[in-house]
């Protein structure tokens, strides 16, 4: 029975139970607490050195009220990039190319950031959706489409994050398949096949933290239009 190469996307059962709950939990694990003695080791130092620079990228254009966010973006992003990264391991299963997943991500922190503006500035977030000097004519389509626009922000959000993922998942699947029918018949090939396998997993790596680092980032930018 030839398998699909869209089942190691589908949710792992152990005995019955779900394992998705075990993959968001592990990378809570994983991270290292704070220590409560004077020097940390250099683990704890690059962490909080890595999270001090992330936070300060992405709320420096924020005002006070945004700061507010810091802590649930940024334990966000460490999360993402995590089970990102967790993912390209062998035997491992990647929660984040789940699209319900990355929607009950997407769809609650933006529409945190659109309730936000219509309650402390209503006038300005309604302003978005007709640009200053609109030819009358135009009014009711730009409406429509700045809503329509707006609508669709938390889709692409989760779209994204799983089309990438998603994509990367699969051609490192098909050239290490290739690499491996072709290394009976033609080894030369199937060892450049190897070398390109190699250079793609590296790419993988770059992806799962810049998919990462562009979720969360483009909240901020929903809530800088809302604060």
């Amino acid at each position: 029975m030839t398998l699909s190469f869209f089942d190691q996307f589908m949710s792992p059962v152990y005995l019955g139970i779900p394992l998705m709950a075990l993959a968001l939990t592990l990378p809570w694990i994983l991270y290292p607490k704070p220590t409560t003695r004077w020097l940390n080791n250099r683990l704890l130092t690059l962490q909080g050195w890595f999270i001090n620079r992330f936070t300060q990228q992405i709320f420096q254009p924020l005002n006070l009220g945004g700061h507010k966010w810091a802590l649930l973006l940024t334990s966000l992003m460490l999360l993402l990039i995590t089970l990102n990264m967790l993912g390209l391991l062998p035997y491992t299963f990647t929660p984040t190319t789940q699209l319900s997943l990355n929607m009950a991500f997407a769809v609650p922190l933006w529409l945190a950031t659109v309730i936000i503006g219509m309650r402390n500035q209503p006038t300005h977030a309604l302003g978005h959706l007709l640009p200053e000097g609109t030819p009358t004519l135009l009014i009711p389509i730009l409406i429509i489409i700045e809503t329509i626009s707006l609508f669709i922000r938390p889709l692409a959000l989760g779209v994204r994050l799983t089309a990438n993922l998603t994509a990367g998942h699969l051609l490192i699947q098909l050239i290490a398949t290739a690499a491996f029918v072709l290394l009976p018949l033609m080894p030369t090939i199937a060892l450049l096949t190897a070398l390109l396998l190699f250079l793609l997993a590296l790419l993988e790596v770059a992806v799962a933290m810049i998919q990462a680092y562009v979720f969360v980032l483009l909240l901020s930018l929903y809530l800088q239009e809302n604060v």
